[in-house]
């Protein structure tokens, strides 16, 4: 059931055109854009294929969330078994944690919330809404959650029409690295 690094770069060339919810970036400007600010700020290989791959999920979805519908997709959980047996753990945990880490950064940073555009804020109440205390604290004793509050915010700032990105075939050196790497740990 996992994906190749090709198969999910066809998938990003077959549906990443289509418009990241109701934001004003396609899925894979969104995706690029999350993934340049993560190589651009220090990243390691494994947090800046996070970054590319944490909303395929949406590529995936039946339905992927929009504005006009009251439904959560659910892609951080969906894409998991996609990306599993060609990803390793630290690729898989912030993308699997990067809603949760949504909720916590609602939680702890009370003015995060209004930095949040008009579709994170919808999806926000679908997935639940801001973390209690004991919620996010359970959220931060779990692995990889700094990367996923890393993530979570470079994913908050690929919004912007227009932005000048390396492209798909550049980040594709990273997933084939990484997934090579598993592979023959996996030997």
């Amino acid at each position: 059931m996992s994906l190749s690094v090709e198969e999910i770069l066809g998938l990003y060339e077959r549906r990443g055109a289509q418009m990241y919810g109701s934001e004003a970036v396609n899925q894979v400007e969104h995706a690029l854009q999350c993934a340049a600010l993560a190589a651009e700020g220090g990243a390691s290989a494994v947090l800046v294929a996070a970054c590319l791959l944490h909303d395929i999920g949406h590529l995936i979805a039946e339905q992927p969330h929009h504005v006009d519908r009251a439904v959560d997709d659910v892609h951080q959980f969906l894409a998991i078994p996609f990306l599993r047996g060609t990803f390793c753990e630290a690729v898989l945990e912030p993308i699997r944690l990067h809603v949760d880490a949504k909720r916590y950064l609602c939680h702890a940073q009370p003015s995060y919330w209004q930095d949040l555009s008009a579709a994170s804020r919808h999806s926000l109440d679908l997935q639940g809404g801001p973390y209690g205390q004991i919620e996010a604290e359970r959220f931060l004793a779990r692995p990889f959650s700094w990367d996923a509050i890393r993530l979570r915010r470079w994913d908050d700032q690929a919004k912007v029409p227009g932005k000048a990105t390396p492209g798909l075939k550049d980040f594709a050196k990273v997933l084939h690295g990484l997934a090579q790497a598993d592979r023959q740990v996996a030997a």
